[in-house]
């Protein structure tokens, strides 16, 4: 079983304004992925910026592991140490981004400008996690 666990939506997915979002890598410390994702919501929420962003993806899966005898269900990472957030690169999102709890950076491009990944490899990680759910 796998599922995409999403933050709430920021920005609702339209045509005309969602199609300058591209996503981006957001590096962050190894197992702090859902708390990157909550300090990155609550920034957002603060600064007004929703217009710029889009959704905020940590992909997991959940997996039955049997200790001491007994079953248990797990949720595990399918990236340990990424979020995959949807958004509009501009200096105050970059800073946004750069500069909340638990981030490292992005990953990708120049040192001040991260480079964007294609909608067909988030399709490809999004199909990945719906295989293991079905």
């Amino acid at each position: 079983m796998s599922e995409m666990t999403e933050g709430a939506q920021v920005v609702p997915q339209e045509d005309g304004a969602g199609s300058n979002l591209r996503w981006y890598i957001v590096h962050a410390y190894s197992g702090m992925e859902k708390a990157v994702e909550r300090n990155i919501l609550e920034r957002i929420k603060r600064s007004g910026m929703q217009e710029k962003f889009g959704r905020i993806l940590v992909p997991t899966e959940e997996v039955v592991e049997v200790r001491n005898g007994q079953r248990r269900t797990t949720e595990r990472r399918l990236y340990p140490g990424y979020v995959f957030v949807q958004m509009l690169m501009d200096d105050d999102t970059w800073h946004l981004i750069k500069h909340t709890n638990k981030v490292t950076g992005f990953v990708g491009g120049a040192k001040n400008r991260a480079a964007p990944i294609s909608d067909e490899e988030v399709r490809k990680i999004e199909s990945q996690v719906q295989e293991g759910t079905d």
